[in-house]
């Protein structure tokens, strides 16, 4: 396995730049796209579409599930929300089948309580970690108002297992940290042959844990990076273990923290992981049938 993810990802450097100037990307062996398509709805019967938001500086992906149902993890900041509920609309959905809170800092949850106020929600999940702030506090009187529960997010629990799709939490993996971001709830979603891991904004203490816990299970194609790249996450063993084709960081535009660091950059660039980001990519898609990734970006 690992042989061949080195031998696609060396294609993958290979073809590229012509792949770009021919108008698309290259990717899992498939030849495609016009950027816009990110903005149309890209599902077709059997497939996984992973739809990574543009939000600026914060995170959110909206993820259409081959039953029908789909799942949203984080909302971005307060301002994120209209972006947020407007592309889960024009997407057909009315109903959230799973909600996934990832840590209670405001980039994440920010816009998640006008979320939970506009869909009609099934099963939320959040880690057991809380704050004073009033964007944390407003959210959980949202689901409160709603009369809704929350299941704790934590390592081994799983949330959908069913034919060839299973989604299931890989941390938190303990409690008691000193840094709200190790509380992410990082969520792996395979479908077939292909792996999608999002890390929310797990730091380097926190990947030791799952590392130590799952050491040879973290294989992945796409990686929504940890922390928006920050220098104080995917450490290099970690992700020398995932391995990812794949590497999407969602970051705004000049954004004051210096995110992505160089340091990451090049931990990513050490395994042949394609980067893509949204401030420079604005809206991205990734399409899986069970064996093929087709990727879709929104700008060059």
């Amino acid at each position: 396995m690992k042989k061949n993810r080195k031998l696609i990802n060396a294609l993958i450097s290979l073809v590229v730049f012509a792949a770009v100037v021919a108008g698309g990307w290259f990717f899992g062996g498939t030849l495609h796209g016009e950027y816009a398509d990110v903005n149309a709805n890209l599902q077709t019967d059997g497939t996984v579409v992973v739809n990574f938001l543009d939000v600026g500086q914060g995170d959110s992906e909206f993820i259409q599930l081959p039953d029908g149902k789909c799942m949203l993890i984080d909302a971005g900041i307060s301002e994120s929300a209209d972006v947020v509920s407007e592309r889960i609309s024009s997407l057909g959905y009315e109903k959230i089948d799973y909600l996934v809170a990832t840590h209670p800092h405001a980039d994440h949850i920010g816009g998640m309580r006008e979320i939970v106020e506009g869909f009609d929600i099934g099963e939320i999940f959040m880690p057991k970690a809380s704050t004073d702030t009033k964007t944390f506090e407003n959210l959980l009187q949202a689901i409160s108002d709603k009369g809704l529960g929350i299941t704790t997010a934590k390592a081994g629990k799983v949330i959908v297992n069913e034919d060839d799709l299973k989604i299931e939490f890989l941390a938190p993996v303990g409690g008691g940290y000193g840094n709200l971001n190790n509380y992410s709830a990082v969520v792996k979603l395979s479908y077939g042959d292909n792996v999608f891991l999002f890390m929310g904004d797990a730091e380097k203490e926190a990947e030791q844990e799952i590392l130590e816990k799952y050491p040879y299970y973290l294989d992945a194609d796409v990686l929504k990076v940890g922390h928006h790249g920050s220098d104080t996450a995917s450490g290099k063993k970690f992700i020398n273990a995932v391995s990812p084709k794949l590497a999407v960081i969602e970051v705004g535009v000049g954004n004051s923290y210096g995110h992505p660091h160089s340091e990451t950059l090049k931990t990513l660039s050490t395994v042949g992981a394609q980067v893509l980001r949204t401030d420079i990519n604005g809206n991205i898609s990734v399409v899986s049938d069970k064996t093929q990734l087709t990727l879709y970006c929104e700008k060059e």
